[in-house]
């Protein structure tokens, strides 16, 4: 917990026991949750958690660049306490999505060095790749 109230410090975020705790959860769970799995994991123990809390937190993370937002999957939004550059790949078939380092080099200011791009301003990046994991590619067989 002491890492997560150190982190949200550093970025200049008001905490309180319900962000701290929402922030230690995603740092500790790599699991790019939804807000859903999130309340269902932390409210036994915080009884007053509301998923409108720890949507309300989520939002206030991402606008304050502590996390970031995914939207790889059509049915929830996704959030990663990992905001260096990086990819993400979805399993289609079991829905698990896995952190995918760039080629060495390649960080999200250079996807957005493009040309094309030139009259734009770019504020995020999200590259991303859909299909099926190793795990399910095995069980196929």
């Amino acid at each position: 917990m002491k890492q997560a109230q150190d982190y949200l410090n550093s970025k200049e975020i008001h905490f309180s026991q319900q962000r701290i705790a929402i922030m230690d959860y995603l740092m500790k769970h790599r699991t790019h949750p939804t807000v859903d799995e999130i309340y269902l994991a932390l409210s036994p123990q915080m009884p007053t958690l509301s998923r409108t809390t720890v949507y309300n937190t989520l939002k206030l993370f991402a606008e304050q660049d502590a996390i970031l937002t995914i939207n790889i999957d059509e049915k929830n939004a996704r959030f990663d306490a990992c905001t260096s550059p990086h990819a993400h790949f979805f399993c289609t078939q079991c829905g698990t999505i896995y952190d995918i380092p760039l080629p060495e080099g390649q960080d999200s200011s250079s996807l957005s060095n493009n040309p094309e791009l030139k009259d734009f301003i770019v504020k995020s990046t999200q590259l991303y790749y859909k299909g099926i994991c190793p795990l399910c590619k095995t069980s196929e067989k």
